[in-house]
């Protein structure tokens, strides 16, 4: 498969266009940015183990029966996925309270929610991702409610899944952000990636951070945090 054009460059991949019309190519940077771009960084080898990790849990997930835009896995930091319109709306789920969940409603980090919690934000940089609800999205049409209702099934099910892989790694899932585009067929599938850019992961026992959050509150070992992810779940 050959690499044609570059069609977008984000905060942590660039896509480029094949000779299909239908595929495209997302490679994976270690460019990291936090709090919507304002702080900048490089995380060495993020981009390898992002890539690495997004298709193994792609993969598993399509056998668990969650549609994706996961094609093949073309090198280290590429793989070919199918062409999707993405749905402006960025899905988060929460098990356990962490992050900005614990911020704004004046919670500690670590409580344990008896269900799963989900929120919708406007994938909009400029208004800073503001939450809304299902009502806001479909009077923005940003999806209609049968396609809210999809997403929200879909969502739990890569939810029920992801919490007891990585248990069996001895990792929990605090809470994950997630994105769904439309084919050209119409179908609606999971895209983007599953990483530690996207997931808030803590080891089971110490609740040591393995995440992103390493890199957005200083606290060092960034890298290897990701690595240490990356040999729970795959030997590397």
């Amino acid at each position: 498969m050959k690499k044609l054009e570059q069609l977008y460059e984000g905060k942590a991949k660039k896509v480029f266009a094949t000779e299909d019309p239908n595929v495209v190519i997302v490679d994976y940077k270690d460019d990291a940015t936090a709090f919507n771009g304002l702080k900048k960084g490089t995380i060495a080898g993020k981009g390898v183990i992002n890539n690495k990790m997004s298709n193994f849990m792609m993969r598993r997930l399509e056998e668990a029966g969650v549609p994706t835009h996961y094609i093949e896995q073309l090198s280290d930091r590429e793989t070919a996925v199918k062409k999707v319109t993405i749905l402006p709306l960025e899905v988060i789920v929460r098990n356990i309270s962490a992050g900005s969940f614990a911020k704004h409603y004046g919670v500690k980090e670590g409580i344990v929610f008896d269900e799963p919690t989900i929120e919708f934000s406007y994938k909009n940089d400029d208004l800073g991702d503001p939450l809304l609800n299902a009502y806001h999205a479909v009077a923005l049409k940003l999806a209609t409610w049968e396609e809210i209702e999809l997403v929200k099934k879909y969502t739990f099910m890569v939810n029920d899944f992801l919490k007891s892989y990585l248990k069996g790694i001895g990792i929990d899932l605090v809470d994950f952000k997630i994105e769904f585009g439309k084919t050209a067929d119409g179908q609606i599938v999971l895209a983007d990636e599953i990483s530690p850019d996207t997931c808030r992961l803590w080891d089971e026992k110490t609740h040591e951070k393995l995440d992103k959050d390493r890199f957005r509150r200083d606290m060092g070992q960034v890298e290897d945090a990701y690595q240490e992810v990356m040999r729970r779940l795959m030997g590397e």
